[in-house]
C-alpha cells in the first residue's frame, strides 16, 4: 500500500470504529415523576416502572389538604383485585408499550370514581417531562397532564428530613 494512500484509509477506518458519543441512549419515562396543580403545589408522586416491557405506574406519595387522612382512602369503586385497595401503592397505568419517546396502548385508572380510560404518555426528548394522556375511545377526547421527573432519592430524601422533624419536634417538646 502506497504510504499516502494508507492514511486516510485507516483514519476512516478508526472513525468507523469510534462510538457516536452523539447518540447518547434514549432517556426512559421509568422513574419518579411528580404532578403539581396549577398553583405549583405538589399532588402526587408517581413511579413509573418497566415490567418485561409494559410500563407501570404507581401513586408513591399523595399531599393531602389539612385534616385529610390519605391513609384512609381507598379504591372503593374499582374493580377486580383493586376494589377497597389502598389508593397510596395502587397501580393505576399498566400496559404501556414503548414506542421511542411515545407510550401507548395503556390504561389509567381514576382511583376517585374507579373509572379506567385508554392512555398514552410522551417523554420529552431531555426526559425531564412526562405528558400523560387519559380518553375515551380516541385521542381527542381527553385530558392530559404534564408531570415532571424528580431525582430517584427524592421519596428517601424525604423520609429522612421527615424523620429528623419527628425527632426535632420531640426534643423540643421535652424541652419545654
Amino acid at each position: 500500500m502506497h504510504p499516502k494512500v494508507g492514511l486516510p484509509v485507516l483514519a476512516l477506518i478508526a472513525l468507523c470504529c469510534v462510538p457516536d458519543a452523539g447518540h447518547a441512549a434514549e432517556p426512559t419515562a421509568a422513574g419518579l415523576w411528580e404532578k403539581r396543580d396549577d398553583a405549583g403545589q405538589p399532588q402526587g408522586w408517581f413511579r413509573i416502572t418497566d415490567r418485561n416491557g409494559a410500563y407501570e405506574g404507581q401513586i408513591v406519595r399523595m399531599f393531602p389538604k389539612p385534616g385529610q387522612d390519605p391513609a384512609s382512602w381507598r379504591c372503593t369503586k374499582c374493580e377486580g383485585e383493586q376494589k377497597d385497595a389502598p389508593v397510596l401503592g395502587i397501580t393505576f397505568i399498566k400496559g404501556m408499550k414503548r414506542q421511542g419517546l411515545a407510550y401507548e396502548d395503556g390504561k389509567i385508572l381514576d382511583p376517585r370514581d374507579g373509572s379506567t380510560y385508554s392512555a398514552r404518555m410522551d417523554l420529552s426528548p431531555d426526559g425531564r417531562q412526562l405528558s400523560v394522556r387519559g380518553y375515551l375511545g380516541i385521542s381527542l377526547l381527553g385530558r392530559t397532564e404534564v408531570w415532571s421527573r424528580l431525582p430517584e432519592n427524592a421519596l428517601n430524601a424525604e423520609k429522612s428530613a421527615g424523620s429528623a422533624q419527628r425527632r426535632d419536634n420531640k426534643t423540643a417538646a421535652k424541652t419545654q
